[in-house]
């Protein structure tokens, strides 16, 4: 019979975007008092420079909103998510090549994490759900307090069972990740952004063989690779803060599938957006069947 703890080593990928997702309706009130469903500058500047690889300067930029603003959960939120995105690049798991190779895909990195940064994403993602938890002992379904709870989850998963290969904590985190995000969307089923917590989790389960997923499905746990696709188009298509993200996890399936127009499509735009980032130059090059320049080699 099979057990929990057997199939833990074939669950590394909870979804690199369960790493990383923002709301995206607008409300009426003032963007600081819903930063996870309006745009504030700052906050967008500081992704932007998440994208181009600038870590230093983007942590530097949700610091200092995260400071004029200590009671927002999304600051930390950012700021967890900025140490999270620079581990998975300098691990090279946004890529095909960490996807396109099955054992990775199932197992993890190579490795360890540096210690360092994942001891200060762990530190901003007690203070986000500190701050979340506040929140919702004044009104208990607060739409930031979900979104800041269902991305610290989704980004613990991610770290769990991809970087440290704690395969059983990640599936457990993962889970979390989805009822929150589940009941966000019953509260605001147009924000978009929070499909790609769910989308990520049904693309990688859907990729297990049949009978790890007959197991975890027993378990509540859930997964269809063409709802999964569906989804993250959701956000790829609709989202906020981190689109480019959706994107970079639906072109990465898109190359698995074998559906190469697709990828092809979303890494051009990727590449057009942030001609700066060679990890979406030399992911559009590999899609394309072209040799990668030396400079955009990781």
């Amino acid at each position: 019979m099979l057990r929990w703890a057997s199939i833990g080593r074939w669950f590394p990928l909870v979804s690199a975007a369960l790493v990383l997702f923002a709301a995206a309706p607008a409300f009426a009130h003032a963007a600081e008092d819903n930063p996870a469903f309006t745009t504030v500058p700052e906050l967008a500047e500081g992704f932007h420079l998440l994208y181009t690889l600038h870590f230093p300067e983007a942590r530097q930029v949700f610091q200092n909103w995260a400071s004029a603003h200590p009671d927002q959960p999304f600051g930390q939120v950012a700021l967890a998510a900025s140490y999270l995105f620079e581990e998975l690049y300098r691990q090279n798991v946004l890529s095909s090549d960490f996807f396109l190779d099955e054992k990775r895909f199932l197992h993890g990195i190579d490795g360890k994490p540096d210690p360092g940064r994942m001891a200060s994403f762990r530190e901003a993602l007690g203070r986000a759900r500190e701050l979340a938890k506040a929140r919702m002992r004044q009104t208990p379904k607060d739409s930031e307090a979900l979104f800041a709870l269902a991305m610290a989850s989704g980004m613990e998963s991610d770290a769990d069972a991809i970087l440290e290969k704690k395969q059983l904590d990640g599936l457990k985190r993962m889970k979390e990740a989805n009822e929150f995000a589940k009941q966000l969307l019953v509260q605001h089923p147009d924000a978009d952004d929070a499909y790609v917590a769910l989308g990520a989790a049904n693309y990688i389960i859907g990729s297990l063989n049949p009978g790890y997923r007959a197991l975890l499905w027993f378990g509540g746990i859930h997964g269809d690779k063409k709802l999964g696709m569906e989804q993250l188009t959701k956000t790829a298509e609709g989202g906020r803060y981190l689109k480019p993200f959706a994107k970079i996890l639906l072109a990465l399936s898109a190359r698995r599938e074998k559906q190469n127009a697709l990828a092809q499509k979303l890494l051009l735009e990727l590449t057009q957006e942030f001609p700066a980032n060679p990890l979406f130059a030399a992911e559009y090059a590999k899609a394309m069947g072209r040799q990668i320049p030396a400079e955009l080699r990781p």
